[in-house]
């Protein structure tokens, strides 16, 4: 149990459940597939898989649930197919124009009667809820995929008072700070070899760098004409490699080798206890790491946190 992404929600006020409870909420709101005319359907799932029943796997009061979406695949070409064979009948047999709108019409009972033979594309995002940390951290490539397990989450537990985490100064004047050295980079972290650079004007141009030396004249050059880091490729303490955007978002999260050799002290055979060691071994260090990546970036906004 891996993440290989971290979008971070950071809770605005004490927020504390537990396990039973949680577990109680989102049983509500637990997935069902998708009836015969529905297009897409999504609820909670047991993180477990096929190895277990319930919805919340908890370790160390680390709450770990997954959202399971469904949604029925219906091949554009296939549809726009059948929909003109059916328009071109009508105006053979009618000897009339089949208009825009009666054909959207056509298209709507097309989707529903080739519905029940469609095929269904499943989805699933995996997040945990660390209340002790003050966090939600989820397992999204995108902002929207992220917001959208936030909004399921808030509907079952009934509130959920989260929003992004903000820093004091903007990442990007960060980032780029520490690439032209008018930053001095932590020492908890490493520069990798990717990065993104944007022009701040409004027509401006994007540079994407992979497999360079960061701090080489090409990049330097480029930074000196104005463009700012907005991704960034990066190595936190010696352990979590990932690439960090201008919005905190966290991809290609890979842990390192000190992390997978605890992991292979436990049993191989048992799934469930692998699963729930590698769980454990993740939030721990991702419990490190969030605040000490808040603070290399030059320290949390908390004005919006009410504290206890």
């Amino acid at each position: 149990m891996w993440f290989r992404n971290a979008r971070v929600f950071r809770f605005t006020k004490p927020f504390d459940i537990s396990a039973e409870e949680l577990e109680e909420k989102l049983q509500a709101d637990a997935f069902k597939p998708c009836g015969p005319q529905e297009t897409s359907r999504q609820g909670w799932v047991p993180p477990l898989g096929k190895h277990g029943e319930q919805l919340v796997h908890s370790a160390n009061g680390y709450h770990l649930i997954s959202l399971r979406k469904e949604e029925k695949i219906l091949p554009g070409p296939v549809v726009k197919e059948a929909v003109e064979e059916r328009a071109e009948a009508i105006e053979i047999e009618q000897s009339r124009k089949v208009r825009r709108k009666e054909k959207d019409e056509i298209k709507e009972q097309v989707m529903l009667e080739m519905l029940p033979q469609a095929f269904s594309k499943n989805r699933r995002c995996y997040a945990y809820l660390a209340p002790q940390d003050g966090v939600l951290v989820v397992d999204a490539g995108s902002a929207k995929q992220a917001e959208d397990l936030a909004s399921t989450l808030r509907k079952s537990v009934g509130s959920l008072p989260v929003r992004p985490p903000a820093v004091e100064q903007s990442p990007a004047f960060t980032f780029t700070g520490w690439l032209n050295e008018t930053i001095d980079l932590p020492a908890s972290i490493a520069l990798g070899s990717e990065c993104e650079l944007k022009d701040p004007s409004e027509d401006g141009g994007v540079v994407r760098c992979k497999g360079l030396d960061l701090k080489a004249d090409e990049i330097r050059n480029h930074l000196e004409a104005g463009m700012q880091v907005t991704k960034l490729a990066v190595t936190w303490d010696d352990n979590v490699s990932f690439v960090l955007d201008e919005e905190l978002g966290i991809r290609r999260l890979k842990f390192g080798e000190t992390l997978q050799e605890q992991l292979d002290d436990v049993d191989a055979d048992d799934a469930v206890a692998k699963f729930d060691a590698a769980f454990s071994l993740m939030t721990l260090e991702l419990s490190r790491m969030i605040p000490g990546l808040l603070e290399a970036l030059g320290g949390e906004d908390r004005s919006a946190i009410v504290e206890e």
